[in-house]
C-alpha cells in the first residue's frame, strides 16, 4: 500500500535542473501549480509570480510550482486558498503527492532567503532545489526533518497504548529524531520520555513523506516490557491501553496519515 503524499510519479530530472537553458525551454509549455502562503489556489488566473520551482517531468510536460505569497489573495484570481490536506478524497493520490511536494519546496525557498552562517542573501539555483549565499558562497540544500511515530503494544494482551496531549484526543506517540540517534533509539527515548514506558522489540512498519513543511514520518511498532506507564504531564496529559474493540469504537483513524495506517494494520491482525 502506498501512503498518501508518497509514490510521486514525476521524473524529478535532477540531472537537468542545473541547465538553465533547458529549464527555460520546458517552461514555455509547462503545467504550473500556483500556491499562496502554503495553500493551494483554486481557479487562480494570475500568470506571473515572484518565484517558481521546477518539480519534474510528467512525460513530455514539465511541472513547475509558482509561489504567489507576496500578492493579495484577490489579485491571484483564485476563488479560494485551501490546505493540501483538505483536498484529500477529492483529488488523486498522485495529485496530492505533487501538491505536497510543491508546498514543501516552496516553503523551504521562502524561508531560506538568508544564509544561516553569515546572514547574506541567498539566490535560487538548480531550479529551486539549491540556494547559494551571495556573500560567503555557502550552498544550502532542502532539509528533511525525520520523526518517528510508534504504536506501542502490550506484552501480555492484544492492546495498544495511546496518549492524549494537553489539547486534542488520543493518538500514537511520536517525536523528532535527535542528532546522534538511530531511528530505534528515538522510538525508545520518545516512548519513555512521554509515557514512562520501556520498550523491547522495535519493528519498522512504513514511512511517509510529510512535507508540512519538511517532515519524514517513520512508523514503527514496539512492544512494551510491561503495561505500567507514567505520563510526563508535559507532552501527554493522559495515556490509556486500548483493546481492539475499544480502538474501533473510540479512536478516529486519520485517513491521510501514517498514524491511521499503523492503527488499521494492527487492527487487521489483532
Amino acid at each position: 500500500m502506498t501512503l498518501m503524499y508518497c509514490g510521486l510519479e514525476l521524473d524529478r530530472a535532477a540531472n537537468r535542473r542545473g541547465d538553465r537553458a533547458w529549464l527555460e525551454e520546458v517552461r514555455a509549455s509547462a503545467r504550473v501549480l500556483p500556491l499562496w502562503r502554503d495553500k493551494c489556489l483554486v481557479g487562480a488566473t494570475c500568470e506571473t509570480s515572484d518565484f517558481e520551482v521546477f518539480l519534474g517531468m510528467d512525460g513530455d510536460t514539465a511541472v513547475f510550482a509558482a509561489d504567489l505569497s507576496t500578492m493579495e489573495l484577490a489579485a491571484t484570481g483564485a476563488s479560494e486558498a485551501v490546505d493540501v490536506r483538505r483536498l484529500f478524497g477529492t483529488i488523486s493520490a498522485e495529485e496530492a503527492a505533487t501538491l505536497a511536494y510543491a508546498r514543501g519546496i516552496l516553503h523551504w525557498n521562502r524561508n531560506q532567503r538568508f544564509c544561516g552562517a553569515c546572514g547574506g542573501a541567498t539566490e535560487s539555483r538548480e531550479g529551486g532545489h539549491l540556494r547559494a549565499c551571495q556573500e560567503c558562497s555557502k550552498l544550502l540544500f532542502p532539509r528533511i526533518e525525520p520523526a518517528v511515530i510508534v504504536l506501542v503494544e502490550s506484552p501480555v494482551a492484544p492492546k495498544v497504548l495511546l496518549g492524549r496531549p494537553q489539547k486534542g484526543g488520543f493518538c500514537t506517540l511520536a517525536g523528532f529524531v535527535e542528532i546522534g540517534e538511530s531511528l530505534e533509539d528515538a522510538v525508545r527515548r520518545e516512548v519513555f520520555e512521554e509515557a514512562g514506558v520501556v520498550v523491547g522489540d522495535v519493528r519498522y512498519q512504513a514511512s511517509q513523506a510529510w512535507p508540512f513543511p519538511s517532515g519524514l514520518m517513520v512508523g514503527f511498532r514496539a512492544t512494551a516490557v510491561s503495561e505500567e506507564f507514567t505520563v510526563d504531564g508535559v507532552e501527554l496529559a493522559e495515556a490509556k491501553w486500548f483493546t481492539p474493540d475499544e480502538l474501533r469504537a473510540e479512536y478516529p483513524c486519520t485517513v491521510d496519515s501514517i498514524e491511521g495506517h499503523l492503527v488499521r494494520e494492527w487492527l487487521a491482525t489483532a
